[in-house]
């Protein structure tokens, strides 16, 4: 059977709607990526992350890592330790901080330096209620190695 331009166009509303569904459940705020030198194959990605309804994070992707991993930092007998986790709950309402020290995207492998000003794309994947994993796109800026979010100051 033979899809008609419409029934083709159709799916790709339907998906586009899908999209802009989750996205308008799911909100981030403060994207940023920590700059790197030459040479430096890692980095961290850090934002704040609200799901209106409770889902799921289920991992990230960009352009710029061979492989993206959702991580958490902890103590453990008093030694800082940091470890990949398969999932992160957005619990409804609330929002879950993605900061230096905890929780992160590492971006691993990374395919060139990044500079402050630079902008790298994100795809975080999230999972629904429903168990569906849909892709929210962002932009996260490149800031500088020792950056603070903003507003956060140091002494």
């Amino acid at each position: 059977m033979k899809a008609t331009r419409t029934q083709l166009a159709m799916a790709i509303l339907l998906g586009v709607s899908a999209t802009a569904a989750l996205a308008a459940d799911v909100e981030v705020k403060d994207a940023w990526v920590r700059g790197t030198v030459t040479g430096q194959k890692a980095t961290g990605a850090f934002l704040e992350i609200t799901s209106k309804s409770g889902a799921t994070l289920v991992g990230a992707a960009s352009p710029v890592a061979g492989v993206s991993e959702i991580h958490e930092m902890k103590m453990d007998g008093g030694i800082m330790k940091m470890r990949a986790v398969e999932r992160l709950q957005l619990p409804a309402g609330k929002p879950v901080q993605l900061a230096p020290g905890g929780y992160h995207v590492m971006l691993l492998n990374l395919k060139q330096p990044l500079k402050r000003g630079d902008s790298v794309a994100l795809t975080l994947q999230v999972e629904t209620p429903g168990k569906k994993v849909e892709a929210v796109q962002i932009k996260a800026e490149v800031r500088d190695l020792a950056a603070t979010p903003a507003g956060e100051h140091q002494h």
